[in-house]
């Protein structure tokens, strides 16, 4: 029989329609067919509860629990008083806690996954293997979001890159293993943690290619004879409000003088006040949550990610690529890519640039089938995932994963 494994998540794994439960998913459904996956994780969106029995056929056990976003944000405050990152008490459960604990002191979970930062907190230190996949290095993200942001919010930031650093490192040295959503992630909390290099690996996202397939037959949703331009994410997201902001703001126009009818369609779910007032500029679409971004993606001439602030592997990036898309995304979005700039995507830093690759783009209306090449060789799932399983097989800190980083 499968021992048993604790599988901690900040957000519900399904369903797999964004970054983070894209990846936190496919792991739980890798490791579900050598464990017994006890499953504890938050739900932030009530149209979430839905999917509890969607995750049974996976998991031995499952705990749920209710995380509401303004009532978590006032419970953070806490930890101006105790002088801890304010990610931590956003997250604090007695009941999760408590639940992780019994779990481990009846011997049902002898190894355990913590899903983020954050729930390392929850991890019993009593198992026998523990691996914390914090997907990106979360302190640098808002330490970028410091300077762009006014008194007191730039400071309260700037706090909190410094103190959720510091936890970032206890747990990486505290933890078995450390893994990364790419190289160049765990190259930087190896630099920040040299005592626990040897412990900080990265494995890397996949695409469901056969899902995102150029292949089908997809219903087209844009007006007849528009080239459109898609940009697709989480839109109360704020690196993703930001650029699109950005995008339409000051790149958009230039595009619309080059080609009148251009369409720049913003495609994700919750969009912000600020991204729904851009619906008011000419050419620009806010559609809310769809069901399927792939039609969206197969028709259009190309797909945009002009990202300012970023970590990790943009997801949106990956499945355009799948869709052989010509992508033309910012220095920050392509960060830990594995792709050839120039031709698995199109790179460009300023906002001539960017205007120009776009409108060279909708002028052209050609697919990349180079980028769907990369993407076939280098982003499948189970070749990535199965780089982990040494994790819970092995007796020392060190194993084959681990090797992926260079010095």
């Amino acid at each position: 029989m499968n021992e048993g494994l604790l599988f901690l998540a900040h957000r519900i794994p399904f369903p797999p329609n964004k970054g983070d439960k894209i990846r936190s998913f496919h792991l739980l459904r890798h490791l579900s067919a050598r464990h017994a996956i006890h499953l504890g994780a938050f739900v932030d969106d009530p149209g979430d509860w839905q999917y509890a029995d969607a995750l049974r056929p996976y998991c031995a056990s499952i705990k749920l629990l209710p995380l509401k976003p303004r009532r978590a944000r006032l419970a953070s405050l806490s930890g101006l008083l105790t002088g801890e990152a304010l990610t931590l008490p956003y997250y604090r459960s007695r009941e999760l806690r408590r639940w992780a604990a019994d779990l481990a002191g009846s011997g049902t979970v002898t190894r355990g996954l913590a899903f983020s930062s954050a729930m390392a907190q929850f991890m019993p230190a009593t198992l026998s293997r523990r691996v914390l996949d914090m997907v990106d290095v979360d302190s640098d993200k808002w330490s970028q979001y410091a300077p762009t942001q006014r008194w007191p919010m730039s400071r309260l930031y700037a706090r909190e890159g410094r103190r959720l650093a510091a936890w970032e490192a206890q747990v990486a040295q505290d933890f078995d293993a450390t893994l990364l959503v790419s190289e160049a992630e765990a190259a930087l909390l190896q630099r920040r943690v040299p005592q626990a290099r040897h412990k900080i690996g990265a494995f890397e996202n996949g695409v469901d290619a056969d899902y995102f397939s150029p292949a089908r037959d997809y219903p087209d949703p844009y007006p007849p004879g528009v080239p459109g331009v898609v940009f697709t994410g989480a839109m109360d997201y704020w690196p993703n409000v930001d650029a699109v902001s950005w995008f339409a703001e000051r790149i958009f126009p230039a595009i619309r003088q080059a080609v009148p009818a251009a369409q720049f369609t913003i495609v994700g779910s919750r969009p912000t006040e600020a991204v729904l007032a851009l619906a008011r500029q000419p050419g620009v679409v806010v559609t809310g949550g769809v069901p399927d971004v792939r039609p969206y993606l197969a028709h259009a001439a190309c797909a945009v990610a002009p990202l300012r602030i970023a970590r990790g592997i943009q997801n949106k990036v990956l499945e355009a690529m799948a869709m052989a898309r010509p992508v033309v995304v910012t220095a920050q979005a392509a960060e830990g890519l594995r792709a050839e700039a120039g031709r698995d995507f199109l790179l460009a830093q300023d906002e001539a640039g960017l205007a120009d690759a776009v409108t060279a783009q909708l002028q052209a209306r050609t697919t990349n089938a180079q980028a769907r090449a990369c993407i076939l060789a280098r982003y499948d799932w189970a070749r990535n995932l199965s780089m982990i399983d040494a994790l819970f097989d092995a007796t020392s800190a060190a194993s084959p994963v681990m090797e992926t980083c260079p010095a």
